[in-house]
């Protein structure tokens, strides 16, 4: 008798694809601050433009062309290539992508159908479950590795991500592994490898992958064409629950997500959820902390009903949290600053839930925020910054856009300005 993947291995690795993109990067001329040459060019020194390469994997879950990769995979890219198992290479654009998630859904210019894999339910993946990750580590071409499932729900695993629940494995995952299927023994895909955990660069046999059930949600929102990844607003903010909560509370174990703040008249309020309570599980399924909360909800998805299970004074009650889209409270109203003024080259525009979300702030912030900063400009020089916002300026609190572009108007001799910054006021004086 003899055991094998092999069968696994040909029903599923032709559905997972080399992902080849390239941009067109400028780089500054090392003879720039050659004085002779300044002579003909002056301090226009053509720049070089050169193409930068990254390598990468995907999964083909659509016969049509539809592939899930990660967004690092193909952030900035001018051009991106798909290459099949079997040699086939085929253009591809970019249908959905959302670095937060760190997903993308590309779609194949070629000839349908394409061989697929199908999407596993990834809530009933178990610890010690066996697992292959397939891809394209180092360039080297397509490569299976086997392992088993070493934990579920990590967090704290990539920085900068929307929110942390991946699935942990001991099957190698290497560079150019990321974007590549992690498949169960039913031939389904279980996860996307996203990141490995090493000093070195390489699989320490800790690797990490978003589970199958949030990738579900991401493709049926690049089928509606709307160009972006919508969570749903909570309308509260959480906080992880430490021993000495869990202790007040009178939970048995640190788990769950502290319920911190509650926006008036959102959801959560309309719910009946209050400060101070511990929400631990989502439609019946424990929740292990604030990301693994934000994990349920957003598969749940945009319209549906969640049923909550919310701890207090250690009694556990059921609510009905409906998942809405977050209201524009007021009119994002974005505008480039211009003229002399210290602001001069910084977009701004008026907070409300969405843009709070999108600039990774809490859903409370109110006012006019910065939202870029152009490169070179006044605004750049004087150290403003995206999230930068905006109080005062001479004496004039600022409310809305309309109302900075009015106060930026005059050409004063001296600028006192007033911001927010990561909570801190900041006063700042300029001539």
């Amino acid at each position: 008798m003899q055991m094998s993947f092999s069968p696994l291995v040909k029903q599923t690795a032709n559905a997972v694809v080399n992902v080849y993109a390239e941009k067109l990067v400028e780089s500054r001329s090392p003879l720039a601050d050659d004085p002779f040459l300044q002579q003909f060019f002056g301090q226009r020194m053509p720049n070089r433009s050169e193409k930068q390469s990254s390598l990468g994997s995907g999964v083909i879950v659509g016969a049509d062309g539809i592939v899930v990769t990660n967004n690092h995979v193909i952030e900035g890219a001018d051009d991106i290539k798909v290459a099949l198992a079997d040699g086939r290479e085929f253009e591809s654009k970019v249908v959905l992508k959302d670095d937060r998630l760190d997903l993308a859904v590309l779609k194949i210019e070629g000839t349908a159908p394409f061989q697929t894999i199908p999407l596993g339910d990834s809530d009933s993946v178990e610890v010690g479950d066996l697992v292959l990750a397939i891809g394209n580590p180092f360039g080297v071409g397509q490569t299976v590795t086997s392992g088993i499932v070493s934990a579920l729900a990590r967090n704290q695993v990539t920085p900068g991500s929307d929110f942390g629940f991946f699935i942990q494995t001991d099957a190698a995952i290497n560079p150019g592994n990321s974007g590549g299927g992690l498949i169960d023994m039913k031939g389904e895909l279980i996860g996307i490898n996203t990141a490995i955990f090493s000093r070195g660069g390489g699989s320490n046999g800790v690797g990490f992958a978003i589970p199958a059930n949030l990738v579900k949600v991401f493709i049926e929102s690049a089928k509606g064409g709307t160009g972006s990844f919508v969570r749903p607003f909570i309308g509260a903010s959480f906080e992880p629950v430490t021993s000495e909560v869990a202790d007040a509370l009178g939970l048995d174990r640190a788990r769950g997500a502290l319920v911190s703040s509650v926006i008036e008249g959102g959801p959560a309020e309309k719910a009946g959820i209050r400060p101070g309570e511990v929400v631990t599980a989502v439609n019946g399924i424990p929740v292990e902390h604030p990301d693994a909360l934000g994990y349920r909800l957003t598969t749940v998805g945009i319209g549906k009903d969640a049923r909550l299970s919310v701890a207090d004074n250690g009694k556990v009650r059921d609510v009905v949290l409906r998942l809405e889209r977050a209201p524009e409270t007021a009119p994002r109203d974005e505008r480039l600053i211009e003229g002399r003024t210290p602001f001069a080259g910084a977009v701004v525009g008026n907070l409300s839930p969405p843009l709070a979300d999108e600039l990774r702030m809490p859903a409370t912030s109110e006012g006019v925020v910065i939202t870029a900063v152009n490169r070179g400009s006044p605004a750049a020089r004087v150290g403003f910054a995206p999230k930068d916002i905006i109080l005062a300026v001479n004496g004039v609190p600022i409310d809305k856009t309309e109302t900075l572009v009015k106060a930026t108007a005059d050409d004063p001799a001296f600028w006192r300005v007033e911001i927010l910054r990561d909570g801190q006021r900041i006063r700042q004086f300029f001539r």
